[in-house]
């Protein structure tokens, strides 16, 4: 079956809005960080899990490789299209289907937006535990989907922790509700969790039931500058135990990032080796203000802070965050790629030497700013090679920021997953008999190899 043959069979069951060919895809983004355009000849756009169903079912019995589009705001070509493949975008899968206020869920399709559903949580007085810098833009499917991080996984986890069931469509179109709503279920496998952090390759993720948490009352923020790497990890052991459990967020700076970002008034002076953007949330303002502060001021007199400014007002605490998010800045520099790893904090301040001084060897002249969620063990590389980024080049760049983990058991890819850009380096963090498995999975739930082929794992026997 050709793929026109695919488009006309596929029309009459999704309507004029559901299939997008011509200009309505080529003038199409292949990515927000991307410059580049969309390379399929085609974009199904189901309006429901029956759709959804339908275009699997027919990609299965014709072979037809489908890639699944969400906010397009990945950064490792895991939904990067090739003219072969056809794309499913989940974009008309918008809808927040229900709040429940007692049992502190949300149900909702895949294609909502990360902010679309944190702002139906708030009004409801609760809270998603999930917050990403492209919450505008990201979608709950693509959340789930590579089991994204963000800025608060020091309290609340990974995308995993706040995912109590979905539903997804295998690749010959067989839909598997699994809609839990319970903490606690011990009934078999859980089988969610084979299609959180899959990339999409072992199925399409049409709704999603997500555990909500009481919103909160407090909200102090303040930044903190460090002398040394010892005390940034004194700090953080120390802010987790006087804040007693409120500690949402500290995120790490290094001083050539903070200096991009500070813009023309920082709110502290740019001489300190580290920054850390530290956050509580709690349940009593006036009382929580006082812990905040108190808690500074003990981290101060145990030698653990150099200098300090804490937020006075919601502004100035979205001055701070504009900052922390302002990624675009580093890529200012052209050509630069991002990188995205995981490792013991103990293992940080020797493993970001060990990259600088494979960079420095590797290209001599370059800019390269480091930062990330600290508190979790998530860091985020921009390297700026001062070169064309051939393959070449992007093969230095990441052997100095990749090799270095293998011996310290850190990971390739926290937050970002693996896609199309990193798989080939996947042994430096998975065993062979891991990727093995993974192949089995792959093979079992997808024997004809039509979804998202090629990202995480090569094709395997029998695709």
């Amino acid at each position: 079956m050709t793929i026109q043959t695919l488009i006309d069979e596929l029309a009459a069951t999704l309507g004029p809005a559901g299939v997008l060919v011509g200009d309505e895809v080529s003038s199409r983004g292949a990515g927000i960080w991307r410059t580049d355009k969309i390379a399929a000849p085609v974009i199904f756009r189901p309006a429901t899990t029956t759709e959804v169903a339908a275009i699997l079912r027919a990609c299965h019995a014709a072979g037809q490789p489908v890639v699944t589009h969400g906010g397009l705001t990945g950064l490792v070509e895991g939904a990067v299209a090739r003219p072969s493949e056809v794309v499913l975008s989940t974009e008309r899968l918008n809808k927040i289907e229900a709040v429940n206020a007692i049992d502190r869920t949300m149900c909702v399709q895949s294609g909502v937006r990360l902010q679309a559903a944190q702002e139906a949580a708030a009004e409801q007085g609760l809270l998603l535990g999930l917050d990403l810098g492209a919450r505008g833009s990201c979608t709950i499917g693509g959340n789930i989907a590579t089991n994204a991080g963000g800025n608060q996984v020091i309290r609340y986890g990974m995308a995993r922790d706040a995912v109590l069931g979905l539903e997804a469509v295998l690749a010959d179109g067989t839909v598997l509700t699994s809609m839990n709503a319970m903490l606690k279920n011990n009934a078999g496998y859980d089988l969610k969790q084979l299609f959180i952090g899959s990339e999409g390759t072992l199925g399409v993720i049409t709704r999603v039931l997500l555990r909500l948490r009481p919103a909160c009352r407090s909200q102090d923020t303040a930044i903190v500058a460090c002398e040394s790497f010892a005390q940034v990890t004194g700090l953080l052991a120390s802010l987790d135990v006087s804040l007693a459990g409120t500690l949402t967020a500290f995120e790490l700076l290094w001083r050539d990032f903070y200096r991009l970002v500070a813009g023309d008034a920082p709110p502290l002076a740019e001489n300190f080796p580290y920054y850390v953007l530290v956050e509580a949330m709690g349940g009593s303002p006036d009382t929580d203000r006082q812990r905040f502060v108190a808690a500074l001021a003990e981290a101060s007199e145990q030698g653990l802070i150099a200098d300090a400014a804490v937020c006075k007002s919601v502004a100035e605490r979205q001055k701070l965050w504009a900052m922390r998010d302002n990624v675009e800045k580093t890529l200012e520099q052209k050509p630069a790629i991002i990188f995205d790893v995981s490792l013991p904090l103990s293992k940080m301040e020797a493993y970001v030497a060990a990259v600088m001084a494979g960079l420095d060897e590797a290209f001599g002249d370059h800019s390269t700013w480091v930062f990330g969620h600290a508190g979790d063990g998530n860091l985020h590389f921009v390297v700026a090679p001062g070169e064309a980024l051939d393959p070449a080049v992007r093969e230095r760049a990441e052997r100095a920021v990749y090799e270095p983990l293998q011996a310290i058991g850190g990971s390739i890819s926290g937050e970002h997953g693996i896609g199309l850009e990193k798989k080939r380096w996947l042994p430096l963090s998975r065993s062979e008999e891991e990727i093995a498995l993974m192949r089995r999975l792959k093979l079992a739930l997808d024997p004809n190899g039509i979804l998202n082929p090629g990202r995480i794992i090569d094709a395997v026997s029998g695709s």
